[in-house]
């Protein structure tokens, strides 16, 4: 069994931020999470804050089998990740959490460790599916927040940090790699797409055969659906999980994007998008989504039985396009 923080384990740490005489009265872990711990700490004053924690035991992903090497999506964790991921936001005029501290001391944890704004426990996705009216505003703002994003360029691809080696090769081939990978892990797990295996594999290279050449890049999240989104008071949209923050092709993000909005895709009104790219880069995604929840659902991940479901779907979506 996994053992998370509780109230004597944080004592230090607010005692050092925020005074020996406030205390920490209340300390929940919010749910979610599969990389890094998520906790709200309430003070006795009344503050509350949100506290990440970038730990082994936090971290329900076990080690990926089909990793690529320059693949710039894999194991985007990390507080480094996090604090550029937040100053390229910032500067990008994208709303995130304001970030208080960020403690790469280890003196309170064994743990790197950040301390960010609490936003509030509405997301965007609950708004979609009980408020629509009120979702309509945030919905539109980030929108505007997506353009401001996706206008954000570069001549390289990859995380903050540097781009992924030297001599890149093109994003589209490093698709077709992952792609393939993530195939042949699932085929492993099951034999529905063992049967299909070069079926699947030739249509991957059908859609990249399509593509044309491209050198420029835009700043993408890599993941962002609804429930990455948060919605203040004043019905600002707070952008989530943004240690995935890279420079990739735009057709990436919005493959997930038109997954994850579903009919509310419309409304984020996007910029132009390469139809082709975009055809390879969602089965790439579909093919993503039958490995990655899989190999998650065989840990002690709490949410087993919606990654084995999210799997299925995109297995049925995989095997629909190659019969």
């Amino acid at each position: 069994m996994r053992e998370f923080l509780r109230v004597e384990d944080l004592r230090g740490l607010v005692a050092a931020q925020f005074g020996s005489d406030r205390r920490l009265v209340a300390l929940d872990r919010v749910t979610g999470g599969s990389k890094k711990g998520v906790y709200r700490l309430r003070l006795d004053d009344g503050l509350a804050v949100i506290l990440y924690v970038w730990a082994a035991g936090e971290n329900y992903w076990p080690p990926s089998p089909s990793a690529v090497p320059d693949d710039p999506f894999t194991d985007a964790s990390g507080a480094e990740l996090f604090a550029a991921a937040h100053a390229a936001l910032t500067g990008a005029g994208v709303r995130v959490p304001h970030l208080l501290v960020l403690d790469r001391s280890c003196d309170h944890l064994d743990a790197d460790l950040a301390l960010i704004e609490d936003v509030g426990e509405v997301r965007l996705e609950t708004l979609l599916r009980d408020d629509r009216a009120a979702a309509a505003a945030p919905l539109e703002a980030l929108g505007d927040a997506l353009r401001r994003m996706h206008t954000t360029t570069s001549s390289w691809y990859g995380r903050l940090l540097g781009p992924t080696g030297s001599g890149q090769r093109p994003a589209e081939d490093v698709i077709v790699d992952r792609a393939l990978a993530h195939l042949d892990a699932a085929t492993a797990l099951d034999g529905r797409l063992s049967s299909h295996r070069d079926r699947i594999a030739a249509h991957v290279r059908a859609l990249r055969g399509a593509v044309t050449a491209r050198q420029s890049y835009t700043l993408i999240h890599g993941e962002l659906g609804p429930d990455h989104v948060f919605v203040t008071p004043a019905g600002e949209p707070v952008v989530i999980d943004i240690e995935g923050l890279t420079f990739f092709d735009v057709e990436w993000e919005h493959a997930f994007l038109r997954l994850r909005f579903g009919d509310d895709y419309p409304a984020l009104r996007p910029v132009e998008l390469d139809p082709r790219r975009l055809r390879l880069y969602e089965y790439a995604q579909t093919l993503s989504l039958v490995e990655g929840p899989l190999r998650i659902a065989a840990t002690d991940f709490p949410g087993r039985d919606f990654m084995l479901d999210l799997a299925e779907r995109n297995i049925v979506k995989a095997l629909a396009a190659v019969q």
